[in-house]
């Protein structure tokens, strides 16, 4: 998932996201020296474009995870600020990933990644929004920028059952990857780590696992009673989420 900085727009226009989308087809090939082509950098499962953050589901090839985003962050920054005469970052320093282990939460994903218009009340059904991959899923032949590897999904599963799972709302308290909403009470990442930093001193997670194991209990029991996440504060602190969990 990528943000904008500062939560900022980072699609202005409909050209915008059509520039985006040809960015991820680009920075997904590699080249030999020559300019022949040499494979993927990357495979791209599904996406969403919204208008200040960005969810990509990607499998490594080439590219590592990260040097797959800083390529596919740095050549749309060049075109926005060209664009709209600015100049500095667009989007925040660090994207957040996490990894699928299982087809279970890679089905999930899928879901949630394409739930978020609707939950955002942009449109009423996931098939109504223009900037997502699911209108691969629907009808790949008659989309405009076929980015996606469908298939991985559709053999596993017939499309009208993929279609029931992803137009079923999920449940709220599925928040893949803590994308930070205020409306539903959760503290965003900048909030946690100011209390962090309150309460001990303390600016990383680094310096967090060092310090004594009463006072790291207390402020992560405090933290969890604020609604912060599990998987947000393992993120940020280090600690493991079971771990959190067992707290009291």
């Amino acid at each position: 998932m990528m943000r904008g900085i500062n939560h900022q727009n980072i699609f202005e226009e409909q050209e915008d996201y059509y520039q985006f989308l040809k960015t991820l087809d680009l920075m997904a090939l590699s080249y030999e020296p020559d300019g022949t082509p040499a494979g993927r950098n990357y495979t791209l499962y599904a996406y969403c474009l919204m208008p200040n953050h960005i969810h990509l589901l990607i499998r490594e090839r080439e590219d590592t995870i990260g040097m797959a985003i800083k390529r596919i962050a740095s050549s749309y920054a060049y075109y926005y600020n060209h664009k709209y005469s600015r100049d500095g970052h667009l989007f925040r320093e660090r994207f957040k990933s996490e990894p699928v282990n299982d087809m279970a939460y890679f089905v999930t994903l899928l879901r949630y990644i394409h739930q978020n218009p609707v939950k955002a009340g942009m449109v009423e059904a996931v098939g109504d929004y223009e900037f997502s991959s699911w209108g691969e899923y629907m009808d790949k032949n008659g989309t405009l920028f076929p980015l996606c590897d469908t298939c991985t999904i559709l053999n596993r599963l017939s499309y009208n059952e993929l279609n029931e799972l992803v137009n079923a709302s999920l449940s709220d308290d599925v928040a893949c990857l803590d994308v930070e909403d205020v409306s539903k009470g959760r503290p965003s990442d900048d909030q946690v780590m100011s209390l962090i930093k309150e309460k001990t001193g303390v600016t990383n997670s680094s310096a967090f696992q060092q310090l004594p194991a009463d006072i790291k209990k207390s402020v992560l029991i405090e933290l969890k009673n604020r609604r912060a996440s599990l998987r947000q504060l393992e993120r940020l602190t280090g600690i493991g989420k079971s771990m959190i969990y067992r707290l009291k």
